[in-house]
């Protein structure tokens, strides 16, 4: 059993997307992020950074010992759950193909991620007076990554060849272009691979995860400083362990 800890956002649904095509059993637990769960001591034990995704593998491979395994960070989270399941990455000796992998990984979430992210926040919940420079900065941003995607998918269905974790963690960012105010219509072939992917079961299944509790603007930096505007000091365990 894996224990994934979770909130439906797109970085949410990165590890929540490869639980499902995998197979393996795991338990979702919500992570109320208005209201400060990511802050608990006993979940920085495991996401020091105080982010979800998290997991925590409960029967990890024999060469990992008999403690749990803990692990942080939506691109972490997949290749640990490739290389322990030999499913949607090259394997280890496939050195060009494990390169590849490595690059895009980092580049999803160096680049595509962030980026994606700061969108996000000027479109749907930074003060209304403080949008708009943020929001074209970061739509020109998003669009350049959409261009990357663009020019990989030349030739190719996915960004490896075979459908692999870079999709995964790539395709919630585009999964939402809409809301975050930007358009797909200049990019055809990630319009094409985006919807190629929503059509996977386990990606539907991912995505209609707890659902409901999508914020949907309700925390919004006007409203909410546990969710924004977040210090130093959120990062000190406070109160007693499991509080």
């Amino acid at each position: 059993m894996i224990d994934l800890y979770f909130a439906p956002t797109p970085n949410g649904w990165k590890a929540a997307i490869m639980l499902e095509e995998t197979g393996l059993a795991y338990r979702p637990i919500l992570m109320q992020l208005g209201k400060g769960d990511q802050f608990s001591p006993d979940f920085l034990k495991i996401s020091p950074n105080a982010k979800m995704p998290a997991i925590v593998d409960h029967a990890p491979e024999a060469a990992w010992g008999d403690d749990p395994v803990t692990v942080f960070e939506s691109g972490a989270i997949l290749l640990y759950l490739a290389d322990k399941t030999g499913q949607f990455a090259p394997h280890k000796g496939d050195l060009r193909g494990r390169k590849e992998l490595m690059e895009w990984l980092f580049w999803q979430v160096g680049n595509q991620g962030p980026m994606g992210g700061q969108l996000s926040h000027f479109r749907n919940y930074a003060p209304e007076d403080e949008r708009t420079y943020g929001f074209k900065r970061y739509l020109g941003e998003y669009d350049r990554n959409l261009g990357v995607l663009e020019n990989r998918l030349e030739k190719r269905d996915y960004l490896l060849g075979d459908y692999s974790i870079a999709d995964m963690l790539a395709f919630p960012w585009a999964f939402i272009a809409k809301p975050l105010g930007a358009s797909l219509a200049a990019f055809p072939r990630v319009a094409d691979w985006r919807s190629r992917i929503k059509e996977r079961p386990a990606v539907q299944r991912a995505i209609d995860l707890h659902k409901s509790e999508q914020n949907k603007g309700r925390h919004r930096a006007d409203n909410n400083t546990v969710l924004f505007n977040q210090s130093a000091a959120s990062l000190k365990p406070q109160g007693k362990t499991g509080d």
